[in-house]
Order: structure tokens, then sequence, then C-alpha cells
């Protein structure tokens, strides 16, 4: 195991650091080094371990035209490759940021047909958790782990009308109160610390302008690839062009078609992921957090739990010690 060099003393591989708690054990070195020149591991579609298997429960209206007809109509057959391949993450949030997990892709979607005012997580198909209930979850892990940071991303917006995106903030805002860090702020952990903020909300709608504590979108970098090697080759071009500003994500999940589905019926995405994982994570290694062109920020992906991928994220930000001292 490699051990890192600050100010000539040895440290402890960042690989080696208790995962639910690596932001606070970073070395002093890193705690001014903006969060969007850091490396931080993130959950693609973070709330699918709970989706609703109950066959009354629509798919979401975001599914092609066709897959809608095939589940109406062919439900007992289509249903079963719909979980199979919407389900992104096994775990709950919970066990996700015990994990080391400081990015959340959460899209929120209000059920078709719903008369009540209660918003969920979708891929596919609806979740049976609310938005309120896993961000209570989100806040008593914090409480729990006081000098963690998460970044949490909500997008898409799937049927919502603006008085459901105004209950949404009011819900954001009851459930972390003095926590929200508002855009003003220097986003370093040593002034996050100081401040007592734990929750950056990044929001993917133009309301975010009208409210200090959401966050412009975060753009995420998405290949729309199956294949490790044709999604590494496009992050590769786009790397040439440089990194954003600020906070942005490299989703290295791969996307499968239809056609994909149709040819390997037996499969699942999480076969997918774990055949390919060893060619992601070895080009993952590769990479280099911080300010310059062709550097990374938060690296996202499916099934966070398996294969090292947290703590090999985490060991990026070596690099950036090496460069200080």
């Amino acid at each position: 195991m490699s051990s890192v060099l600050v100010s000539g003393q040895s440290e402890l591989s960042l690989a080696e650091l208790p995962m639910e708690s690596w932001m606070s054990e970073l070395p002093c070195a890193l705690w001014d080094t903006p969060l969007y020149h850091l490396a931080i591991p993130g959950s693609h579609n973070a709330i699918t371990y709970c989706l609703d298997m109950n066959d009354r429960s629509p798919v979401d209206l975001m599914q092609p035209d066709l897959l809608q007809k095939l589940d109406k109509y062919m439900k007992p057959l289509i249903r079963p490759f719909v979980y199979k391949w919407a389900i992104t993450q096994e775990f709950t949030i919970k066990q996700q940021l015990d994990c080391g997990v400081r990015y959340c892709d959460l899209r929120i979607a209000h059920r078709p047909n719903d008369s009540s005012t209660d918003l969920y997580f979708y891929h596919g198909v609806y979740t049976t958790l609310t938005v309120q209930t896993v961000l209570m979850e989100i806040r008593e892990w914090l409480d729990a782990h006081p000098k963690e940071v998460v970044i949490l991303s909500f997008s898409h917006f799937l049927g919502l009308n603006q008085e459901l995106h105004m209950l949404l903030l009011t819900t954001i805002r009851h459930a972390f109160t003095s926590k929200l860090c508002p855009k003003t702020e220097p986003l370093t952990l040593r002034n996050l610390w100081a401040l007592g903020y734990q929750v950056i909300v990044s929001y993917e709608h133009t309301i975010s302008s009208c409210h200090s504590e959401l966050w412009p979108h975060i753009p995420y970098w998405w290949a729309n690839k199956c294949k490790a090697e044709a999604l590494i080759e496009e992050f590769e071009h786009r790397k040439q062009h440089g990194r954003p500003g600020g906070f942005f994500v490299t989703g290295i999940n791969l996307t499968e078609d239809l056609k994909y589905i149709c040819t390997h019926p037996t499969e699942s995405l999480k076969d997918l992921v774990m055949s390919t994982y060893p060619t992601l994570l070895g080009w993952v290694k590769e990479q280099t957090p911080g300010s310059r062109v062709g550097s990374l920020n938060i690296i996202a992906g499916d099934f966070i739990t398996e294969s090292h991928f947290v703590p090999t994220v985490v060991t990026l930000n070596e690099k950036l010690l090496k460069w200080s001292s």
C-alpha cells in the first residue's frame, strides 16, 4: 500500500481511511482546497434500491412510447426486464453514505394520477420511498457525521408544477435547516466546518437563481455508451477541452439501449457493470483531481459499494498532496 509524504512525514494512504468519515480524516493540507478540485465519489441514480415492484405502479412517463404500451398490455413479461435494468444501486442511502459516497444523483417525480402532493424518485418506475423520507434519513446521517459534506443534485422533476417545486424547496429547507450551504460561501472543508454547513443542493431548474441555498445545475458528463472502452474514449476526448469551472460529474455509468437488452435477455445492469468495473476503475486510477486541464472532480457510478469504487476515487486526492508537498 502506498503512503503519502506530507511535509516530510509519512501518512497513511487515503485508501486506508474509514470511508464513512473520509472527509473529516483528510490531511489538513487539503482543508483549503475547494471541493470542486477534490476527487469525490458519487452515486448515479442514488435512490433506485426501493423501486416500486407493485404492478399497479406505472412505468415513468419518460420511457419510450413503445415500452409504455408493452408494459400496459404485456406487464408480466415486460416488468422483470424493467427492474433488472432500472436498479442502479442496491444499498440504502445511509449505507451508501457509510461507504463514502458524497454526491447523490436525485431524480424527482410526482406520480401521474396521484391526488396527493407526495414526491418520489424514479428510474424506469417510481420509488416506494418519498423524497421527504429519504431527505430525513440523510439528515439523520449528517447529524451523526458532523464533518462530512454531501452534494445533493436534484433534477428531472417529472410532473412537477410550480406549486410542487415550492413544496420540494420547503421540504429541503425543513430537512437540512442550518446545514444548507448558501451559494455565496467558499467551498472548502475548513470554511464549511467552521460554519456548520454540510449540504450543497444543486437544483436543475430556473428557480435556483431565486433562492440563495439552491446552487445551479452541476454538469454531468454522460457518455451514453454500453462498452467501457467507448466510454473511456469519449471522456478522454472531453478532457482535452478542459474541465468546467465549478463542480462537475464524470459518470462512469454505462448506458444500455433496447437492442442491448433484447440481445442479452438473461443479463441485468449489474452484470454489465460488474464485468466492466475492472476496466473502468483502471482508467479512474489514472485520473487526477484539481484545476488543471484534464482533471476530474466528482466521479459517479452504479453499484458503488462494489469493486472498491469509493476508495479508488478518494485515493486520487493523494495526487494533490504530492503537488503541494
